[in-house]
């Protein structure tokens, strides 16, 4: 499970170890080349691609996160092999987003790895 440039690192280390199906729970990633994206705080993350991971993987997006909109998002989940599902309108689905215990994003971690 992964949150932001944690889904970069975590999508990485799974697309180079390929430690077998491992699941990969990955929550609002950025866009690298989106204008919001602290290209000056993270330079590593910007030359990164989306490549297919070995195990079954779910990117959770929000519609209107200003680090990756819907569009960068559904690209991001096609290059890494996985599906994704819209959060709705939430920002970049953090503690300031409102989702509280989020209990939607537990069943969708149990939709991917089981309860």
């Amino acid at each position: 499970m992964a949150h932001s440039l944690g889904c970069w690192a975590a999508a990485e280390w799974l697309a180079r170890a390929r430690p077998g199906r491992v699941p990969a729970f990955l929550a609002a990633p950025p866009d690298p080349r989106g204008p919001a994206f602290p290209a000056a705080a993270a330079p590593t993350f910007l030359e990164l691609t989306a490549r297919p991971l070995s195990g079954p993987a779910l990117v959770v997006a929000s519609d209107d996160d200003p680090y990756g909109d819907a569009t960068a998002s559904a690209a991001l989940a096609a290059g890494w092999g996985a599906r994704r599902h819209s959060a709705g309108a939430h920002g970049h689905l953090n503690s300031a987003s409102g989702l509280g215990d989020w209990p939607a994003g537990r069943e969708l971690l149990d939709s991917l790895v089981g309860p």
